[in-house]
């Protein structure tokens, strides 16, 4: 998994990318356990992953020390370049790591990564906070309103 990152955590080829936010607090904390919702988020889509490993595409899957998202916990993001970035809340650490990978499974499959909401697992509907296309898109969800750059390097009149 993590032979597509260099050292530094930077990408060297073009495979899917799972992030997990490891801060992300769930309300099961106490002051005994000092582990974060996100944490053992992290370890539920680890085990998770490594029960169906040959039947998923590779990925990378990396922790992040924040994605800045606390008031939908647990978050996680899918990207890839060229495919929509796609960023979830309000997973559940317990039950819903199996989700998070049928997603992937779907990401990987789909054309720039594109996951229509109905197709996506249960948890990954509602729980939607982001999708964000590719820059070089082809997707009919994206269209030129301006660009001003461009316009200011036409030759005046």
């Amino acid at each position: 998994m993590d032979d597509a990152y260099s050292q530094r955590g930077r990408r060297r080829d073009g495979a899917l990318t799972l992030s997990i936010c490891t801060r992300c607090r769930d309300g099961r904390e106490d002051a005994h356990d000092e582990e974060r919702g996100g944490a053992r988020f992290a370890r539920a889509i680890l085990d998770a992953f490594a029960e169906r490993r040959g039947t998923l595409p590779p990925v990378v899957i990396r922790g992040v020390a924040c994605m800045s998202q606390c008031k939908r916990p647990c978050t996680v993001a899918l990207s890839a370049p060229g495919r929509f970035t796609y960023l979830f809340g309000d997973l559940d650490p317990v039950r819903d790591a199996h989700a998070v990978l049928d997603a992937l499974a779907l990401y990987a499959s789909g054309e720039e990564g594109f996951m229509a909401r109905d197709a996506r697992p249960e948890p990954m509907r509602a729980g939607i906070l982001g999708r964000i296309p590719p820059i070089d898109t082809a997707s009919a969800l994206v269209t030129t309103l301006a660009s001003p750059a461009l316009a200011s390097l036409e030759p005046s009149r």
